[in-house]
């Protein structure tokens, strides 16, 4: 299954509760990085993947209920499962996308 461009998942952004800044003026404007905003990127990193994990139990529960005939509304399970997919996906992509930052960054020369 491909996985989109992240600039194409902009849109996504709002489902998990993530706002990116709207220009390069807006990134440039922020605090400095210090060591409350790096527990402040650990936390939002576990309440993000805490949703993820909500997100797929929704959808594992509406399955089990549409296999065992209790779902009503089969689109309820199909909104969930594909919720669940893209969530995933944007979740590998942006993980992906920080791996390669970070061996960028590894392999930059000292001085």
């Amino acid at each position: 299954m491909p996985i989109a461009p992240i600039e194409a998942l902009g849109a996504l952004s709002g489902a998990l509760g993530v706002t990116a800044p709207t220009s390069l003026d807006a990134a440039a404007t922020t605090a400095p990085a210090s060591a409350s905003s790096g527990q402040a990127f650990g936390d939002l990193l576990i309440d993000h993947l805490d949703r993820l994990e909500g997100i797929q139990d929704r959808a594992d529960d509406l399955a089990v209920q549409a296999a065992t005939g209790d779902l009503s509304n089969m689109h309820d399970y199909t909104i969930a499962a594909t919720e669940a997919a893209v969530t995933a996906q944007l979740t590998v992509a942006v993980r992906n996308r920080a791996l390669e930052a970070f061996n960028d960054i590894i392999r930059m020369p000292i001085g």
